[in-house]
């Protein structure tokens, strides 16, 4: 069974930090661009980072650049988010996504996603 599975949500004060996991089983993320992705309560869906199946190239959404950092781990299968300056703002659900491509794409055209975790900032 092909799927991904994110890690490392929880509750944290603003300013503070918190690193997300995202964990493929059944099929090996090599060949795959990674996508982050988050959901606030009452808005869309919106692109937080991504990089490429090398790692070599990385986007972040405006809202984040400078606090997160998208990394990946080919030998654990794993891709990362490390997010640090924490704000109330960033208070959503968390999806890791990922898409037969080398390069990031549009978010319609990932073909696997996992089930998300909760991140919230509040003091």
């Amino acid at each position: 069974q092909l799927q991904l599975v994110e890690s490392g949500g929880g509750l944290v004060q603003p300013g503070g930090s918190l690193r997300l996991s995202c964990a493929a089983s059944g099929f090996t993320l090599d060949y795959y661009a990674i996508g982050w992705f988050r959901q606030a309560p009452g808005k869309e869906r919106e692109g937080v980072s991504c990089i490429s199946s090398s790692g070599d190239n990385t986007n972040y959404a405006d809202s984040v650049k400078g606090r997160f950092t998208i990394s990946r781990d080919n030998a654990k299968n794993t891709v990362y988010l490390q997010m640090n300056s924490l704000k109330p703002e960033d208070t959503a659900v968390y999806y890791c996504a990922a898409v037969l491509y080398s390069d990031c794409r549009d978010e319609y055209e990932y073909d696997y996603w996992g089930q998300g975790t909760q991140v919230t900032v509040s003091s």
